[in-house]
């Protein structure tokens, strides 16, 4: 038996469905909504404005970020929460770029999720300095480092297929050549080992709403080397990243360490969600947690490409090389999902004709990965896609 079987307790999991899309959004921890219920009532209704001290609210954002650092490798006191991912993306292509005056180049790869990359060619064109984003395939990055390159900026884990960088090699590389490098870690918190202490990161972000079970719309996180942190003036420089945002002065001071990272208020309430989504994490050995997704994975993918041959594997074959997610090319991969869906087995599609499923040992079992294995097999080998129905696109795919 797992491990991981008395975790799986901890979540709302509806009867009838397979929950394979963890990697897009976690389910309810069941303590999230006492909670949420408790913040509520408990806390905002007879505290009101209080509830800031009295509460520890404030404190939110910095408790919250060293709980995800001791799963991400960091120290405390050098990640805090708040705001979105893109948001936090920003700050960092901003503040890492200001660190290396005189050098033009942003280095990205094709596989990093586009808001990555949207927010830094928005950056790039509105400082108007002559910046350019230069995108290579995943393959190329180590080669595309050079001494023009300011920053680079990757997605650990690939959105589309789950290929896996290299942090510490390529992080090593980008030292090297005098560059700096940020890691978006929304699809590896939560799901593998990640220490940014022993790869020297030098910035990382990441979402909670994914693999961390933060719920829709759960705030963000960074992190910043702990020797760097004094060095970086934030682009947006919020009140709360101000050393004392209670003086109401009218010039901008940053705040000591990571607090200068801080733009808006907290959502309280969600930051609550995400205390108790968090708990579930409590005691967990990440190399065990990992070891047990890739059991999970490769089951899936040998079951799947038995029962199948017209899927093509879109994930790198050995485990070591992806992330907790599985993919597989399919001609008709929305439709296909579709009626998976259907079956109440859930994944999810992404453009052009890949089939995403997301493995999260903490709630996920191996009868759950053959269940959905033979389903596809089936859902393609007897045409069950080619319905109206499914080939219907919906606005979230």
């Amino acid at each position: 038996m797992s491990t991981f079987s008395t975790r799986r307790d901890l979540f709302v999991l509806p009867d009838g469905i397979t929950y394979l899309d963890g990697n897009s959004l976690g389910p309810l921890p069941k303590a999230a909504a006492e909670r949420a219920r408790a913040t509520i009532s408990d806390e905002w209704g007879p505290m009101l404005i209080t509830g800031w001290t009295r509460a520890h609210w404030m404190d939110l954002p910095g408790r919250l970020g060293d709980r995800i650092g001791r799963l991400i490798g960091a120290p405390a006191g050098s990640t805090i929460v708040g705001d979105t991912l893109s948001i936090k993306v920003y700050q960092a292509v901003a503040s890492a770029l200001e660190m290396r005056p005189g050098r033009k180049t942003v280095l990205s790869d094709s596989g990093n999720f586009p808001t990555d990359l949207y927010m830094a060619k928005g950056l790039l064109d509105s400082l108007g300095k002559g910046h350019d984003l230069k995108v290579v395939e995943p393959e190329a990055v180590s080669d595309a480092i050079d001494d023009s390159v300011a920053v680079v900026m990757l997605t650990q884990v690939d959105y589309r297929t789950g290929r896996l960088h290299d942090m510490k090699a390529i992080t090593a590389k980008a030292h090297a050549c005098g560059a700096l490098v940020i890691w978006d870690l929304a699809h590896s918190a939560g799901a593998l080992p990640v220490d940014l202490t022993a790869c020297n990161a030098d910035f990382a972000v990441g979402c909670t709403y994914k693999y961390l079970n933060g719920g829709p719309g759960a705030p963000a996180f960074i992190h910043v080397r702990p020797d760097l942190i004094d060095q970086v003036r934030p682009a947006l420089s919020g009140w709360l990243g101000h050393a004392a945002p209670f003086a109401f002065d009218l010039d901008y001071r940053p705040g000591e360490g990571i607090s200068r990272m801080r733009v808006g208020t907290p959502p309280v309430i969600q930051m609550a969600v995400l205390d108790a989504a968090l708990d579930a994490f409590e005691g967990v050995d990440m190399d065990a947690l990992r070891a047990r997704s890739i059991e999970l994975s490769e089951r899936f993918i040998a079951e799947v490409e038995a029962g199948c041959k017209d899927v093509t594997l879109a994930s790198p074959r050995d485990p070591h090389r992806r992330g907790s997610q599985v993919s597989f090319r399919f001609p008709e991969g929305y439709a296909a999902m579709q009626a998976l869906i259907a079956r109440g087995i859930i994944g999810d599609f992404r453009a052009p004709d890949i089939m995403r499923f997301g493995f999260c040992p903490l709630y996920n079992t191996s009868e759950e990965v053959s269940f959905a294995a033979t389903a596809l097999i089936d859902i393609i080998a007897t045409g069950e896609w080619d319905r109206p129905e499914f080939r219907t696109r919906k606005a979230v795919t």
